[in-house]
């Protein structure tokens, strides 16, 4: 019998896993394919955790149920996450357990000055800003305990990243790296082990439930100084970074799903974007690793 459950097996699902592994906890981690990191406290199962019946028999007796799966792509948002947190909301309730939600800053929507602090309100007018809204107003509506916690663009080992999607690759070959956004503003990345140990933290510290925290994050940089550390803990010469005008995303997403997903979100790119964690960091005591560490750790892990 597992006492934590985990949805999703990407990179936080990965370092919740291994965090609490580590720690002595026995953990069940739930994907389509079975997947998940290996150690004798870690149980991988392959399962369709949408699927309520099922998703309820997988968290018996676990304490919590950390919601750590996000879709491949924006363009499934809408049809896989409802059907999948309905799902998660019936395990918790049945189990009598509490839902760990993890979760971006998509729900602010644009703020004033790009900044967000714990008791910013949800202002989105996007698609996707208005589902995670509504997801997490359906957690808090449904009777059980939870607590939603919400990170920046990840960066470290394993990290999805503006790293490993655009600058690693343009980095290996020596070429220019397209950047649909300002490479001169401040924005805020979170260290992709600082959201695991905020999730791990937060799940059982019952001054967490019925709210959101923020994660702990390093102070905020611009791209053009994010990518010349990547260069530099490399051991590469700094690539040449093309900043492309907004319009060429909203122009491309005429005819290409994908980009007009990216394109309502670009506001987090061409104007400063700040992440505020005072609050969480002073009630429990958190702190951001250092960037440089992270970074260390992902360009090692690519090179590997």
């Amino acid at each position: 019998m597992a006492q934590h459950v985990i949805i999703g097996a990407g990179s936080i699902g990965t370092n919740v896993a291994r965090l609490l592994a580590e720690r002595g906890e026995s953990v069940r981690i739930v994907t389509r394919r079975g997947s998940g990191p290996e150690h004798p406290l870690v149980e991988r199962v392959a399962a369709n955790a949408s699927d309520a019946t099922r998703a309820i028999e997988l968290s018996r007796g676990a304490k919590a149920i950390y919601h750590c799966a996000n879709p491949p792509s924006y363009t499934s948002w809408e049809r896989e996450l409802p059907p999948l947190q309905t799902a998660l909301i019936a395990a918790a309730k049945a189990n009598d357990a509490v839902l760990v939600l993890t979760a971006g800053l998509y729900a602010y929507g644009e703020q004033p000055g790009g900044r967000m602090d714990e008791r910013t309100p949800m202002a989105a007018t996007g698609r996707k800003g208005r589902l995670r809204k509504r997801l997490w107003e359906q957690a808090l509506a449904a009777g059980i305990r939870t607590v939603e916690v919400r990170g920046a663009d990840y960066v470290g080992k394993d990290a999805v990243s503006l790293y490993s999607l655009v600058l690693g690759p343009a980095m290996e070959k020596g070429r220019a790296a397209f950047i649909p956004g300002n490479l001169d503003v401040p924005h805020t990345f979170t260290c992709n082990s600082d959201m695991a140990r905020a999730l791990v933290t937060l799940a059982l510290d019952e001054r967490a439930w019925g709210r959101a925290w923020h994660v702990p994050s390093p102070p905020a940089i611009t791209i053009r100084e994010l990518a010349r550390r990547y260069a530099a803990a490399a051991g590469k010469p700094p690539i040449k970074l093309v900043q492309l005008p907004r319009f060429a995303m909203r122009a491309a997403g005429v005819l290409v799903p994908m980009a007009r997903e990216m394109a309502e979100m670009d506001y987090q790119w061409y104007a400063p974007f700040h992440l505020d964690a005072t609050e969480t960091a002073r009630t429990f005591g958190l702190t951001a690793t250092d960037i440089d560490v992270a970074i260390r750790e992902q360009v090692g892990a690519v090179r590997v």
